[in-house]
Parts: C-alpha cells; structure tokens; sequence
C-alpha cells in the first residue's frame, strides 16, 4: 500500500523546503530528490503544504472508497467536526451530498469525542480530580511520542482515539459488519485507518471530498437551492446529533466541552497546538509517575486545532475557522434538539478495556522501534562536518540552507543516510567559487567580470598585465582589492560593454590596444546585470604560430585543389595565394603611434 505521503519524484527539485519544514527531519535526500521515510514520519503534513512544485502527495483513497460503496455492506460517514469551518455556509447541503454519494447514515466525529471526554471526567473524579494523560485526539501527536518520545507512551491516554471510539460504538449500534469511512481535515487518520481496520476502515481528507463531489457533478450551491425550495430534506445524523464536542477542532475545545471548562484558571488541564509548542512541551514532560506533572494534556500538532488540518482548504483565515465552529456549537446547544449523551455502561467499557475494544491481542499503545534514533560518537561528528566543508568552527554557519536547524544536525543526517553534501549551499558555493579562482588564475588569457554599473566583478592577473601596467603574477589578495572599482579606470572602451547589456549573444572582435593586437570576446554571465570579457593576446609567438600554421594549410589545400585545374584556375589560384600571403601582412600590423586602432568584428568563430 501506498504511503500516505510520498513524493512524486519526477516532480522534486532541490529546493530542500520540505526539510526545513519538516518539525522531525523525516525527510531523507537522496540523488537529489526528498523523499518522506515512513518510519519517522508523523504525518504532519507540513512538506505537503510547503512543497513549491506539489512533489509531496496526499495518498488518494477515492477510488477504493468507491469500490468499499459497492461491496454490498451498509457503510456510515464518521464527519469531522471541523466540517462546520470547512463548509460553514452548507453544512446541510453536504449531508444530502454524503447520502447520494451512498452512504448509509452520516455520523459525528464529536460523538467519539464525547464518549472520551465522558471517560476521562470519570477517571479525574476518581483520581482526586486529576487526569495526568495526553490526549490522544490528535494521530500525529501519538506518532511523535511513539517514535520520538518512546518514555512518554504510558502518558498518553488509555482510552481509544474519538475517532477509534466512534467507530466502535457505531459497530456497538450498527453491527461489526459495518464500514465506516471518515472524512475530515487530518492526513493522519489514514494511519488510524491502516493500523486499525475498521476504526475506520478509510479515511479521506476534506480535499478529497471536494474532488470527489466535483467528479460526481454535485454542487453545494445548487443543493442548498433545492433545500431552500423544500424539494429535498437533510438527512438527520445518526444516532443523533453531538453537542459540546463539537468544539474538539479548536485548540482548547476539548477542554471546554468538559467540565474542567468551567474553570477559567483550567487548573487541572492546559491546551496547547502548534509543532514548536508541542515539541517543546513533550521534551520537557516527564514521564508519567514521576509527580511532576498532573495535568491533563489536550496537545493538537496543527497550530489553533484540526480546524487547520492539512487536508483542509488553504487560505483561510484562522480566527473565521475558530468562530464557524464556535458559532456552530452555540447553535447545536442552544437547539431544543436532543443531543448525544455519553451511556455510563460504554464509557465503563472504554476504561476498563482501553485499546483493547478496538484491537486483540495488543493492549494499549507500544512505542515503536527507534531505529533512526542512532547515536554518533563525536569524532564521527567531526569527520562528517569535514566532509561537509567544516574544518573548524567558523565554518559552521548553521544558515540553515540545507533545510537543518544547525550545520552539527546536517552532519548526523549525513552519516544516519538522510542527507548528502550536496544540501550545504556553503560548500557548493564554496567549491564553485574555489574553481572559478583556480580557472581564472591559471587561463593564459585576461579575463574580467563587470555588472550593469561597469564595476568589475572578478578579474584575473592575465587582465592587469594587459590594462593595469602590471608586469608581473598578482595575488589573489591584490584581485579581491580590485573587486568594485569602475571598469573605466583600467579600459578606455567601456561603451563597448555597455552595449553587450542588451545582447545575450556572444561576439568576438580583433582590436588594436597600444602595441598589442587583441581578440576580445564578449559573452553574458546574468542578462542585463553581468557582462565578462576574454582577451587574448594574439601577437605573442604561440597564436601567432598558431595564426601561420593555420594560413598555411589554407594555401596547401588550396594549391592542391588547383593541381586538378591548373590549366583554368591557375591565374585564379595565383590571385587567391596573394590575397592569402597580404592577410598575414595586415594581421601583423599594428598601429606605430600606440593607439587604439578601433573594434573589427571577427567571423573566424561561430557562438550561435
């Protein structure tokens, strides 16, 4: 089965956002690309919301949901309560939606979240008030102490998700053949799904749901009109309506929904959302029985509540998602309507057999195998900072450009297989800049980099000895002095960069400068920002051997091809040689007085 997150490969580029992003570094780079590894994945979905080139999937279950309709079986909706800020204008409209996608009966969420809530006021009253649990609503707050803080598993709470628990009462009502798909905000609750068949059996998130309806040509508008005309009426929920925990969405809704909500101080409980918050508190939580810690926790991974859920449509507003719910709770409470109320003898059950009334043989919620929490020997740290480019301390930057809090943090992905040295942008700027000095000093010719105000940029030696009046080899030092002066201080034809700003292409002309004759190449480096130079020096004896051997060779060829016809093209051939031999004149020739004798295009190369 596919992953619940995965990345699209052919669509992954390096950009690292999603490692920056990730609250647990579940990312490993390898061959360039990010992919998600499952077993330190807590389904946050934060690489899915950052990823710029949508690389990182949303697993799709629409189609095997479908097939789930048709298996014959009597299948129920378990909604999120969060569908009130997710569809607030057409709440109704999306229940007579559910029913003619072909579901059975459309359940809430929030009744699980109430049987919870009912549990553990019953075990606080029991306990001298106190609860010292974690709450286990949140799926992603359960992988990340399971698989980060393996210490913290006997925190969480003995009692099923509400998810879980919803799911087995509706099998308590329904009968255990049943299926039950839920749909909401959370990527998460796919694994719920996954781990545990048939609490639920699938989950989809609200962006599937929206696909799906549009597939289905079912348009809430359109419904809400019929509604409006009393031409179709809303389907009730089954068994009935939810009440209070309707709020469990919204970071401190659980809270208030029970009666430790009552007390404004919320002395016996805390809530907290968001990953830095929540992974703050956990490493600073002790593990239970220690005496240190006697709240409840109602910890949710996505900052203000699953109403910000990365199944969720994006861009909305946060403080309208929290009033949608808060209104739509108000309403549900206000209503002379009969709301679901906790039975004593199933919230006796869920304490006394926890996990167990979802799943056999396994009791309770194990932690799982820590097999990526590796432990490096320091010396081994220092070799890999190494091969990262750290030699010593002021090298670690820790820019954070390689998507790591720290370059130390790089250097453990890196030898735990999760990294490559190719994420340091420092290096790489490094080692390209280390070769572009080591080309520049070591090419025979003059070389210079200017921007779009005529400074230069770079240069090298071969570029001083030929407009600086410098005879001899110049340091690096001395040319990184020269980086940013005008370019006007060395050449006299600057125009003559001016115009390569708008022309991109390449271009190659012969010049007289003083006693030399130069061929000059002008060429782009950035479109209208950079322009670079080469210059050579084609009256030193090499080039100009260079220079005889090839014009050589065109006489040869050419007196060659004239044997063949001598007798027709011999006065031709003559007149050929001597314009041939009057070129090596003329290119040779240098102006006496020492002056620029002006730019000649040269067409011997061809850059296009």
């Amino acid at each position: 089965m596919i992953h619940p997150i995965y990345t699209e490969l052919t669509e992954c580029r390096d950009c690292y956002k999603c490692v920056r992003s990730c609250p647990v570094k579940a990312i490993q780079v390898k061959d360039g690309s990010a992919v998600v590894v499952k077993d330190r994945c807590i389904y946050c979905g934060h690489c899915v919301d950052t990823c710029p080139s949508h690389a990182k999937k949303i697993r799709n279950d629409i189609a095997r949901v479908q097939l789930f309709l048709k298996s014959g079986r009597k299948v129920y909706c378990s909604l999120a309560p969060s569908v009130s800020s997710e569809f607030p204008q057409s709440v109704d409209a999306l229940l007579v939606a559910l029913k003619r996608l072909g579901f059975t009966g459309i359940s809430e969420t929030a009744i699980g979240a109430t049987l919870v809530s009912a549990g553990i006021e019953r075990y606080a009253e029991e306990h001298g008030g106190e609860c010292p649990w974690i709450s286990t609503a949140c799926p992603t707050v359960v992988q990340l102490v399971k698989k980060y803080y393996p210490q913290l598993v006997p925190n969480l709470s003995k009692m099923p998700s509400p998810l879980q628990c919803h799911s087995a009462y509706l099998r308590s009502l329904y009968g255990e053949d049943i299926g039950i798909v839920f749909i909401g905000p959370c990527i998460a609750k796919k694994v719920e799904a996954d781990d545990t068949p048939g609490y639920p059996d699938f989950a989809l998130t609200f962006g599937e749901l929206r696909t799906w309806l549009e597939r289905e040509n079912l348009d809430l508008d359109t419904i809400e009109n019929e509604l409006d005309a009393h031409q179709v009426e809303i389907p009730p929920f089954v068994p009935c309506s939810a009440g209070k925990s309707t709020l469990y969405p919204v970071e401190g809704g659980m809270i208030a929904s029970m009666k430790w909500g009552s007390d404004p101080f919320q002395t016996k409980a805390v809530a907290i959302s968001g990953s830095e918050q929540v992974l703050g508190t956990l490493r600073e939580l002790q593990p239970l029985g220690s005496g240190q810690n006697a709240d409840f926790l109602e910890l949710l991974f996505c900052e203000g509540g699953c109403i910000n859920g990365p199944g969720s449509i994006p861009g909305k507003s946060s403080a309208f998602k929290k009033g949608y719910a808060s209104r739509f709770t108000r309403r549900r409470i206000e209503k002379p309507i009969e709301t679901f109320q906790a039975p004593p003898s199933f919230v006796e059950r869920l304490l006394k057999e926890g996990y167990r009334i979802i799943r056999e043989p396994e009791v309770g919620i194990s932690a799982l195998p820590g097999v990526f929490s590796a432990k490096h020997k320091e010396d081994e740290i220092q070799k890999a900072l190494k091969a990262l480019g750290k030699t010593d301390r002021s090298d670690e930057l820790d820019c954070g450009g390689c998507g790591y809090n720290s370059c130390r943090e790089m250097a453990i992905a890196y030898l735990d297989g999760m990294a490559e040295p190719e994420m340091c942008v420092t290096k790489m700027r490094k080692e390209a800049q280390s070769k572009i000095d080591v080309l520049l000093r070591t090419i025979p010719i003059g070389v210079v980099i200017a921007d779009d105000q005529l400074r230069i940029v770079d240069c090298n030696s071969g570029f001083l000895n030929l407009f600086g009046d410098v005879d001899y080899p110049v340091e690096k030092e001395i040319l990184d002095l020269i980086s940013g002066l005008p370019l006007e201080r060395f050449v006299p034809f600057i125009d003559k960069f001016q115009e390569q700003f708008s022309n991109a292409k390449t271009e190659q002309y012969r010049l007289h400068y003083k006693d030399k004759f130069l061929r000059v190449t002008f060429f782009s480096v950035e479109k209208q920002r950079l322009v670079g130079a080469l210059f050579e020096d084609i009256t030193t004896p090499t080039v100009r051997r260079e220079t005889v051997v090839k014009k050589a060779e065109d006489v040869i060829q050419k007196s060659l091809e004239t044997v063949q016809q001598i007798a027709s093209l011999l006065g031709e051939n003559a007149a050929d040689t001597e314009i041939m031999l009057n070129s090596l004149i003329d290119a040779f020739k240098v102006p006496g007085n020492g002056e620029i004798d002006g730019f000649t295009r040269d067409d011997q190369q061809d850059f296009s």
